[in-house]
């Protein structure tokens, strides 16, 4: 049993891949906000929520279901005007 709820993670989002997408990216930046932390760098933003999980994909997933991260869908066609 997952938490939170894969549904409602799916609410929050447009596909299943845009889920795994932007719950990798996250996790990513929430593992370097961690390994750099020593260091005194601060340059990654922290977790948003407060997490009894130690892991960054289940943290990474709980921002998503609590809506602290969101996504924006950038338009190929405006996208591939702007290179030209």
């Amino acid at each position: 049993m997952m938490d939170p709820p894969i549904e409602k993670l799916l609410a929050r989002v447009d596909s299943k891949f845009t889920l795994v997408t932007l719950a990798a990216k996250r996790g990513r930046q929430i593992n370097s906000y961690f390994s750099q932390l020593g260091e005194g760098l601060g340059t990654i933003v922290p977790p948003q929520v407060t997490s009894v999980s130690r892991k960054p994909l289940s943290i990474a997933l709980e921002e998503i279901a609590a809506e602290k991260i969101t996504y924006e869908r950038i338009d190929p066609e405006a996208a591939e005007e702007a290179t030209e």
